[in-house]
């Protein structure tokens, strides 16, 4: 399995709502090294993977790649590559590369993750490439505490679900690569525009997609407070910002 694994780092985001527009939010710093190296450290300590892909904006694959340069010198199974306009997008790009480079074939396996989670587990990844055995996708949840409310118009309550029922989506999400690509391939441009992430491609073609079990700790940095909490979880792991 080791050398069809491969991990999928999307680094796609802006930092518009971190309130920095010049600057993706994967870059700023956190604990002396932007937020990006520390999540694809993780990937790069476990030992499942063939090469951790880090797939960015064509405009930023410079700057990546002088990162990895600098905090991550002696590793050598580190790529990145330009992504593509969304996140679906920049997923098949990844898989492109993937087969232009290694070759792909149904054992396959990408491992996709969010570069603005640098705090998610090894038991979290390990589970992932483990489900892969059985499962042709995962996504990994967690149970949601607080009460869903739906409401069709953003005005009036429409439906309160019974909240056992629900789950708070994390990432990683891992697939079988070719699997992956069919089925995206069977989705209409319509389909597509309506895409949140990669396992809804599998509940749109009604296909199954197991649970992994995340953690609170596991957190998306996406704005100022979410920056205020990381910063305090790397101040408990013993690191300060330089």
């Amino acid at each position: 399995m080791d050398n069809n694994t491969f991990a999928l780092i999307l680094a796609g985001g802006s930092g518009k709502r971190m309130g920095n527009p010049d600057k993706p939010k994967q870059f700023l710093m956190l604990g002396g090294k932007p937020i990006l190296v520390h999540t694809i450290e993780k990937f790069c300590v476990a030992v499942e993977f063939r090469s951790v892909i880090v797939l960015c904006p064509d405009m930023w694959v410079r700057q990546t790649k002088d990162l990895v340069s600098r905090y991550l010198p002696h590793l050598d199974h580190i790529e990145v590559v330009a992504g593509g306009p969304v996140r679906n997008d920049t997923i098949m790009k990844g898989l492109d590369y993937i087969e232009k480079r290694y070759g792909m074939d149904d054992d396959t396996i990408v491992v996709t993750h969010d570069a603005v989670r640098p705090f998610v587990s090894h038991r979290i990844i390990q589970e992932n490439v483990a489900a892969m055995e059985k499962f042709d996708a995962c996504d990994t949840v967690v149970a949601a505490t607080d009460t869903i409310v739906e409401s069709t118009n953003g005005e009036m309550i429409s439906c309160i679900p019974n909240r056992r029922n629900y789950y708070q989506g994390q990432t990683p999400q891992s697939f079988k690569a070719t699997k992956l690509r069919t089925l995206y391939g069977r989705l209409s441009d319509e389909d597509k525009l309506i895409l949140t992430d990669a396992c809804k491609i599998f509940t749109m073609c009604e296909e199954p997609v197991a649970l992994i079990r995340g953690d609170v700790s596991n957190i998306k940095i996406t704005y100022p407070h979410d920056m205020r909490v990381a910063r305090a979880m790397m101040e408990q792991q013993g690191e300060t910002d330089a």
